[in-house]
């Protein structure tokens, strides 16, 4: 079942939480809610779910129009951030309950229960309480019980942010694992962007409200369509750094001598800016000679973790950079260190409205 988003609003008194908001969410796929806190990441769900009603807009599971349909009757399975089990209850009833809300018949009841119980690998814990459960089985209680009822969507609201850092990936893998088996449409919403690129088919990414990219992790990691996107994305994060147009019409960063080469295509378009926003991802900043170098300045910063090594450079009074080097290399604190990046990597925004200039 597709999931169409209409000019969708909501507002919270003179507070827009979601502006003017449309996309299709296909049939079977996993899209993730990104953003910072107060984005509107959590408000799209609660509309999606029917919990909010907007103040403009429709939304439409498949054909039908639910912009108005109750919470209840729009078929949708929902897990919390902090799991809502009944402590009183077994797992097998907290998994049946949303069944005997139903009414199914007690025969039918036990084999769904069952069946998604072996699904989330939670077939020998039938007859714990929750709180007999670790964290890890408690989410799995939980999606069981969204799941049980046979959903047209299934809701995640940053469901694993009670999780520590390990059991945070396994059940990511696992959520991942159980929607592709069901073949649900899910929509799960995150503030963590590892999180969102490796369990979704698409991320949209939000800010203030507003969708400012919505597309394939990768995508969205390799071909930002703006300064948000771009900063937001990626770990460590993308150095930004601001440059002046020359006297011969060529960008360079302040304190500079040799520009930073871009791309033919975007040549010309930056003759119309004094100032150009241009960012380059850590891994595509590369040690060269002093001859070749676009940027040069003092290793302030020496971080090995594993296999990895990364320096950060103090190019001028304003701006630093971080890169990768090779866990070999005889890199020390007060070495100057001369930089540059290939055309390809480099990413130029407008300034003012923050856009990405050129195709892509």
């Amino acid at each position: 079942m597709d999931v169409r988003l209409q000019d969708l609003t909501m507002s919270f008194g003179s507070v827009v939480a979601v502006n003017n908001l449309s996309t299709t969410i296909k049939s079977g796929e996993m899209v993730s809610l990104l953003g910072p806190s107060g984005c509107g990441k959590s408000t799209t769900l609660m509309l999606l779910a029917g919990l909010y009603k907007p103040v403009a807009g429709q939304i439409f599971f498949g054909d039908e129009d639910v912009t108005k349909v109750e919470a209840e009757h729009r078929g949708i399975g929902m897990v919390f951030q902090n799991y809502a089990l009944y402590p009183h209850m077994t797992v097998r009833k907290n998994i049946l309950f949303p069944l005997n809300i139903q009414k199914v018949n007690k025969v039918e009841a036990e084999e769904r229960m069952l069946e998604i119980a072996r699904l989330v690998q939670i077939d020998h814990l039938l007859d714990r309480k929750p709180g007999q459960l670790s964290g890890g089985q408690q989410q799995r209680v939980a999606i069981a019980r969204a799941l049980v009822k046979r959903p047209k969507l299934l809701l995640l609201d940053e469901p694993l942010s009670n999780l520590d850092a390990r059991l945070r990936l396994e059940m990511r893998e696992e959520i991942r694992r159980i929607q592709l088996d069901v073949g649900i449409t899910a929509v799960f919403v995150t503030h963590d962007q590892e999180e969102a690129m490796s369990i979704s088919d698409r991320i949209l990414l939000m800010k203030d409200g507003v969708l400012m990219q919505e597309d394939k992790p990768q995508r969205m990691y390799n071909c930002p369509a703006n300064i948000f996107t771009a900063e937001f994305i990626g770990n460590p994060p993308i150095n930004m750094l601001s440059t002046e147009k020359g006297e011969d019409g060529l960008h360079r960063v302040t304190g500079m001598e040799r520009p930073i080469e871009v791309l033919s295509n975007i040549k010309g378009l930056l003759a119309d800016f004094a100032e150009v926003k241009q960012g380059i991802r850590p891994e595509h900043l590369f040690v060269t000679d002093q001859q070749h170098a676009a940027i040069s300045g003092e290793i302030i910063h020496v971080e090995t973790i594993g296999k990895d090594t990364m320096v950060k450079v103090k190019i001028n009074d304003t701006a630093d950079v971080r890169l990768f080097v090779d866990g070999e290399s005889a890199v020390k604190l007060g070495d100057t260190c001369h930089l540059s990046a290939r055309s390809e990597n480099i990413f130029c925004f407008d300034p003012q409205s923050g856009e990405r200039l050129g195709d892509f």
